[in-house]
């Protein structure tokens, strides 16, 4: 991949090898901004939750942040007390390296869950990445926090506002454990606008609903995940509130940011060959198309078929029917990439064509429901036999 992006005024990255799970590899980034930010994020809402997403929730609230130390490797998850404690070491360790008394350095861990942090080790790295702060690129950070992925997942926006052009970047992370409810994920998004505290939360919380919530790889909502934003406030332009105009500016940039993060991650699914949309419209209620579209997503036999080429039309109305939504069998509509295979409940004898439309690498499954207004889209990708050789051995 190459390194054609933006990256905002004010941060410089490290990344840097502590072993944490593999040898010769970077494992650790820092992001870190040389002029403090207003800070925002979502985090998992999974009842069992890293001490990292809990101590960031925390620290969130407050006013300064400059910037976060990230592991993979290690999820520092249901590690009792002492994963705590080696959070907090881990943000110490930077804010001593770097001078940092008035604000915080967020912590973030992806990997093994229930295996302690090997502090001998990241310690010391950490300080080795302070040391060389600016020597490495944001894609490199974007590599170091990988897991399972199969390539580094960075997006870089501008927009200008009052003839000052706003950047805004970001990078993810991200293969399995996907089923964000907030957003295995994490974001990092950092930007040089002048954007005030609870304008940047909103607009944060609202892409994220309709990016990493829309996404699902195998319906496991993960105990780490967290999407975070720094803002610096580099580019000088006039403090941006919700009330301005050029909220929706930076709103909508934001949101095609993150949309294209989440769809990175379908895209690299542990052992994927296929992107799929499935696409809900005519729902009764908003809620209804959401649940409709999930169970479709979240359905292991539908996904297989799709990666079979198997145009299995009866896998998709079985999945609509276990979601828990009221409506009527007798008027759906179902279409393969255009192909329609369904017509008001009954198959209409175009398997024939269906297969052939599951050729493609990007599959749109719309489910047409003819109940009401609300309509809705959530990505996944197909169920390969590579996913369970993935997770099969994740921890040896």
């Amino acid at each position: 991949m190459t390194e054609n992006y933006s990256i905002p005024n004010g941060f410089k990255f490290a990344a840097i090898g502590a072993a944490i799970k593999t040898q010769d590899r970077d494992d650790i980034a820092i992001i870190y901004s040389e002029i403090p930010c207003v800070s925002a994020g979502v985090f998992t809402r999974n009842v069992v939750k890293s001490p990292s997403v809990i101590y960031n929730m925390e620290r969130i609230k407050n006013d300064k942040a400059y910037g976060f130390v990230v592991n993979s490797g290690n999820a520092n998850a249901c590690t009792g007390q002492q994963g705590m404690n080696d959070t907090i070491v881990m943000s110490q360790t930077v804010k001593d390296g770097l001078n940092i008394t008035d604000g915080e350095i967020f912590v973030c861990s992806t990997g093994v869950i229930g295996v302690p942090l090997p502090m001998d080790r990241i310690i010391p790295a950490i300080k080795r990445g302070v040391a060389k702060i600016g020597e490495n690129s944001f894609m490199d950070t974007a590599k170091a926090i990988m897991t399972t992925d199969t390539f580094p997942k960075i997006q870089s926006k501008t927009v200008e506002i009052e003839c000052k052009t706003v950047t805004i970047s970001g990078i993810t992370k991200g293969s399995g454990m996907i089923s964000p409810n907030m957003a295995t994920t994490l974001s990092f998004i950092i930007t040089d606008a002048v954007i005030e505290k609870s304008a940047l939360d909103k607009a944060l919380r609202e892409s994220v609903e309709q990016s990493f919530n829309k996404i699902t790889v195998d319906g496991d909502m993960s105990t780490n995940d967290s999407v975070m934003i720094l803002a610096n406030g580099v580019c000088g332009n006039n403090v941006i509130n919700t009330d301005t105009p050029q909220y929706k500016k930076f709103k909508k940039v934001l949101d095609e940011l993150t949309q294209e993060l989440a769809y990175m991650i379908v895209k690299d699914g542990e052992g994927a060959t296929k992107t799929i949309c499935i696409e809900i419209n005519g729902a009764e209620t908003q809620d209804g198309a959401e649940r409709l579209a999930r169970k479709v997503a979240d359905s292991m036999l539908v996904r297989t078929a799709v990666y079979g080429r198997d145009p299995n039309w009866g896998r998709i109305m079985c999945a609509l029917g276990g979601a828990g939504v009221s409506f009527d069998p007798k008027k759906i509509d179902i279409y393969i990439n255009g192909a329609q295979i369904v017509a008001n409940g009954v198959g209409i004898g175009k398997e024939k064509e269906a297969s052939k439309a599951l050729e493609a690498n990007e599959i749109i499954l719309k489910v047409e429901l003819k109940e009401g207004k609300y309509n809705t889209k959530i990505y996944t990708c197909d169920l390969t036999e590579d996913y369970i050789k993935i997770n099969a051995h994740y921890t040896t």
